[in-house]
C-alpha cells in the first residue's frame, strides 16, 4: 500500500496543477430546498444528462480493459467529441455512474468547466458499493468512496456526490439503508475533515412503494447525518401525458415540505419511441420549480435498451437522433426562474423518521470504518486466518465458524451488523479476512480456556494459523473500549482517512473480486443499479488525492 499511495500523490499532484489551469466556475451552493450560483446568488436548475457508456440491455456492461466499466470522464477524447453535443441540448449537468479514481480526469474535467457544465458523481463502482442483499459498510468502501471525493474535490465544477443509488428498493430489504447512511455521514465527515470546499453528499432513489419512507429516513435526525440532496430516479411520464396523469402532481406535493434540495436524478421514459419528452416544460413550469431543482434525462449514449440520445459508431463518432431532437427542442423552451440566494429564507423543516411497519432500518446507524481499529484487532489476535485465503474460502468458513452451534458459543457477535436492530459489532465494519480471524480467534480462546494443549484450535481444515499477540500500548484502549466480545463501542480511535485500505493489506467485501482475498459474508456478487440498469462486473479500483458545494 505504501508504495501505490505515491503513486497516487503523483497523479494528483499532476491533476491539481492541471486543474488550477483551466477556468473556474462557480460553485454551486446550497440553501434551504435550493440550489444556487455561489457568486450572483441565482437559482440554479438542473439541466442534466446521465453520461456513461457501455451499458447493454440485460443488466450488465460490455466487458473492457477496466474489468467492466468504462469511465467517461477518463476519455479525453470522447469528452471533446460530447461536450460540444451537451451543449446543444443546454446541458449544466452531468451524472456520472462510476470513475476510476487511479486514472487522469482534468481533460474532461476542464473541457465540461469550459462549456459551465457540473458534475455529480456516484461513490461505488459496479463491485465495490453498498450491496441490497448483504450490506456492509466496511473499509474497503469506504476507501473506495473517499478516493472518488480526493479525486473530485479539487474541481470546481463537481456539484457533488451519490453515497447510493436504489439500494433499498422494496420493503424486504430497507434494512440497507442504514447502511448508506452512514456512508453519507462519513463522506460528509471526510470533506470536512480533509478541508475540503464543501460538496454535497445524497443519495438516489427508484420510484417504488417505499419513496415516502426512503425520503423521510435520509432526511431524518441530525444533520452531519443526513443527506444534503435528493435524487429520484422517475419514469411516470410515458409519451403524451400530464402533471397528474403522471404522478409528477402527487410526488410535487410529497416534496413540498422537504428541506433540502430535491430533484430528478434520472428521468425519460422511453415507452413512447421516439420520446416527446413533454414532460420537460412540466419540470421546468412553475407547477414545479418551486419543489424541484430540475433533473437528469436518462441517458446519453445509445445502448441496446433504447434510451440513448446519441449513438457512437465504430469509428467513435457521434450520430444524433430524434430523441437528441425532441429534447434539444423542448429544453429551449425552458427559462426557470427563482428566489436570490440572499432573499430565500428557508422554512422547511426535517422530516420525521418513518415509524411504519414495513420500514426495517434502524435510526442507529453502522460505526466508521476504520483501519486503526481493526489494526489493533489484528494484533491481538492469538489465532488469525490466513492472508492466502481465496473469496470462496473465506465465505465457506463464515457460513461454519458463525453457526451457533460451533463450540457452543456465538464467535461472531462482534463483528456483525443488523441494520434493523441498531446492533452493530465493534469489529463489523473491518474486511472480511479480519473479520473471519477475530471469529476464528473467539473459538480458539473458547477451546483452549480449558486445554492449552489443544494444537487443532486454529486450523479450520488449513486456512487459519497461530500468531503471537502483539498490540501496541496505543491500541490497549481500542480494544478495552470494544470488550471481550467485540460489542462495545470504541471512542477514541483516530479519525478515519481513507488514506489506505484494510489493516492487513487484504481486499474487502463491499462486492467479490477476482484480486480480492475478502469475500466477507457476501456469497453473492452484488448488483450495482443505474437507475431502471443493473450492472454486476468484476473489477478493482484505487484512490487518488485532491482538493470543490458550499452548505448554508
Amino acid at each position: 500500500m505504501k508504495g501505490f499511495r505515491v503513486v497516487t500523490t503523483a497523479i494528483a499532484a499532476a491533476s491539481w496543477f492541471a486543474a488550477s489551469a483551466v477556468a473556474q466556475l462557480d460553485p454551486i451552493v446550497i440553501k434551504g430546498s435550493k440550489f444556487f450560483y455561489k457568486t450572483n446568488g441565482t437559482e440554479f436548475f438542473i439541466k442534466g444528462v446521465a453520461y456513461q457508456q457501455d451499458f447493454t440491455g440485460n443488466g450488465s456492461t460490455t466487458s473492457n480493459a477496466n474489468g467492466g466499466y468504462t469511465d467517461p470522464l477518463a476519455d479525453a477524447a470522447g469528452c471533446a467529441r460530447d461536450v460540444p453535443l451537451l451543449q446543444q441540448l443546454q446541458t449544466n449537468t452531468i451524472r456520472v455512474y462510476a470513475v476510476d479514481p487511479t486514472k487522469d480526469h482534468s481533460e474532461c474535467m476542464s473541457l465540461l468547466t469550459n462549456a459551465g457544465i457540473y458534475v455529480i458523481l456516484d461513490l461505488g463502482n459496479p463491485t465495490v458499493s453498498i450491496n441490497r442483499d448483504t450490506p456492509e459498510w466496511n473499509e474497503d468502501i469506504y476507501v473506495r468512496y473517499a478516493s472518488v471525493i480526493d479525486g473530485f474535490s479539487n474541481y470546481t465544477n463537481t456539484l457533488g456526490f451519490f453515497a447510493g443509488n436504489e439500494v433499498s428498493n422494496a420493503p424486504n430489504n430497507t434494512a440497507a439503508s442504514a447502511f448508506v447512511k452512514a456512508a453519507v455521514r462519513d463522506m460528509k465527515a471526510y470533506i470536512v475533515n480533509k478541508k475540503y470546499r464543501p460538496m454535497g453528499v445524497g443519495y438516489a432513489t427508484d420510484d417504488d412503494d417505499t419513496r415516502t419512507e426512503l425520503a423521510d429516513y435520509f432526511n431524518c435526525g441530525p444533520a452531519e447525518d443526513s443527506i444534503d440532496f435528493w435524487g429520484y430516479n422517475i419514469y411516470s411520464w410515458c409519451g403524451t401525458s400530464s402533471y397528474s396523469a403522471s404522478q409528477y402532481e402527487a410526488r410535487t406535493q410529497e416534496f413540498s415540505t422537504y428541506n433540502v434540495p430535491a430533484f430528478f436524478a434520472e428521468y425519460g421514459c422511453n415507452k413512447v419511441e421516439p420520446r416527446p419528452f413533454d414532460e420537460v416544460l412540466e419540470l421546468f413550469g412553475t407547477n414545479m420549480t418551486k419543489v424541484w431543482s430540475g433533473g437528469i434525462i436518462y441517458m446519453y449514449f445509445q445502448e441496446t435498451n433504447n434510451y440513448g440520445l446519441v449513438s457512437i459508431g465504430s469509428d467513435n463518432k457521434a450520430t444524433t437522433n430524434k430523441d437528441f431532437d425532441n429534447l434539444s427542442t423542448q429544453i429551449a423552451k425552458v427559462n426557470p426562474t427563482g428566489p436570490n440566494f440572499a432573499s430565500y429564507t428557508p422554512s422547511n423543516s426535517p422530516q420525521a423518521c418513518p415509524t411504519t411497519s414495513t420500514w426495517q432500518a434502524a435510526t442507529a446507524l453502522p460505526p466508521t470504518p476504520n483501519e486503526a481499529i481493526c489494526s489493533c484487532m489484528m494484533s491481538s489476535l492469538k489465532c488469525a486466518a490466513k492472508s492466502s485465503l481465496s473469496d470462496t474460502d473465506v465465505a465457506k468458513q463464515f457460513a461454519y465458524i458463525c453457526s451457533p452451534t460451533v463450540g457452543g458459543v456465538n464467535n461472531c457477535e462482534g463483528i456483525l451488523a443488523n441494520g434493523t436492530t441498531g446492533a452493530y459489532g465493534a469489529y463489523s465494519m473491518c474486511n472480511g479476512t479480519e473479520r473471519l480471524s477475530w471469529a476464528y480467534n473467539q473459538y480458539y480462546l473458547n477451546q483452549t480456556s480449558t486445554n492449552t494443549q489443544n494444537n487443532q484450535a486454529c486450523d479450520f481444515s488449513g486456512t487459519a494459523q497461530t500468531q503471537s499477540a502483539k498490540a501496541a500500548s496505543s491500541c490497549a484502549s481500542i480494544t478495552s473500549q470494544a470488550g471481550a466480545q467485540g460489542t462495545g463501542t470504541v471512542t477514541n480511535a483516530p479519525a478515519a482517512t481513507g488514506i489506505s485500505g484494510s489493516g492487513n493489506g487484504n481486499g474487502g467485501s463491499g462486492g467479490t473480486s477476482s484480486t480480492s482475498k475478502a469475500a466477507a459474508i457476501v456469497l453473492t456478487v452484488p448488483a450495482f443499479d443505474f437507475g431502471i440498469l443493473k450492472l454486476a462486473a468484476y473489477v478493482t479500483s484505487a484512490m487518488l488525492v485532491g482538493v470543490g458545494m458550499v452548505l448554508l
